[in-house]
């Protein structure tokens, strides 16, 4: 299989719904020009990742799944033969979502995903959490490949892309919304690193509040043999600055099957009955926190 090229839309909004609308379609056109078989947008597209205290004006601007936004981003994933991850906020109840659906290259929505990790601590206190993760056969011109999302806080939790990987996802799109640094993006490399799968994660630019840019994707191959000897090296394949911009990353996705056809991470060696620990509810001190909702 040849590479899949990801073009990650680490983008400004347009100050306007309306506007949002218009720049993503246009830079969904641009993205395909350069090659792209996957458009990816920063986290909560439609509104710029605005989340209204006052509860009226934050359903107002939510969007349905199956509404006329979406809708924009089907018809041109058809045209330009290529697939879009559109995220936006999710028209919801009780309260809307935080929201990615992946659009093949036929204009089919092949998952909807919400954020199962909301920030309760802050802003997303406010919106419904998703209630699992999906993985979906995602057919590209270059073959079929097995896709899956976290949004942002997402990636803090290992779980997220070890179910991910346990449902068979070889590469992970990311919404991002926040500024990020070495740890955050460490989080990513690591991710990458015990899954065996690509990560590509698009945040807003630099001008975006809390946002500054540091698009990264990785491709989870840690080790190379090298005239017969094994060497570790850096599973970032690009990162990008600040500034405002489409940014390719070309994931090599027969690389990736190869090494995780062999490599010792992943699902090769875990045990699982030893870890029943982890679908226990309860929460000890020091991790207590009023504003933790389950």
């Amino acid at each position: 299989m040849e590479d899949i090229k990801v073009a990650m839309l680490q983008l400004l909004p347009a100050g306007t719904a309306e506007g949002n609308l218009k720049k993503g379609l246009e830079s969904c056109r641009k993205a395909r020009e350069m090659g792209a078989d996957i458009a990816l947008f920063p986290e909560m597209w439609n509104c710029g990742y605005e989340i209204p205290e006052d509860p009226d004006r934050l359903r107002a601007l939510a969007v349905p799944a199956d509404g006329e936004f979406v809708d924009a981003y089907k018809k041109l994933a058809k045209e330009l033969d290529m697939a879009i991850g559109i995220t936006f906020l999710e028209a919801y109840e009780p309260m809307p979502r935080n929201t990615i659906c992946l659009i093949d290259r036929h204009g089919e929505v092949v998952y909807t995903y919400a954020k199962v990790h909301t920030c309760d601590f802050g802003d997303e206190s406010r919106l419904t959490p998703g209630d699992d993760f999906y993985v979906a056969d995602l057919d590209t011109s270059k073959g079929t490949i097995k896709v899956g999302s976290m949004i942002c806080y997402d990636r803090e939790f290992p779980e997220s892309a070890r179910i991910l990987m346990l449902k068979g996802a070889e590469l992970l799109l990311v919404p991002n919304a926040c500024p990020m640094e070495i740890n955050r993006i460490s989080q990513l490399r690591g991710r990458a690193y015990e899954n065996m799968q690509g990560i590509v994660t698009v945040n807003y630019p630099e001008g975006q509040p809390d946002c500054n840019g540091h698009s990264t994707a990785f491709d989870g191959v840690a080790y190379l043999e090298e005239e017969g000897e094994w060497t570790g090296r850096d599973t970032l394949l690009t990162e990008t600055g600040e500034e405002e911009g489409i940014y390719m990353a070309d994931i090599p996705m027969e690389q990736i099957r190869d090494y995780r056809s062999r490599e010792v991470h992943g699902n090769a060696y875990r045990h699982p009955s030893k870890y029943k620990l982890l679908i226990s509810e309860e929460v000890r001190e020091p991790f207590i926190r009023e504003d933790s909702r389950r």
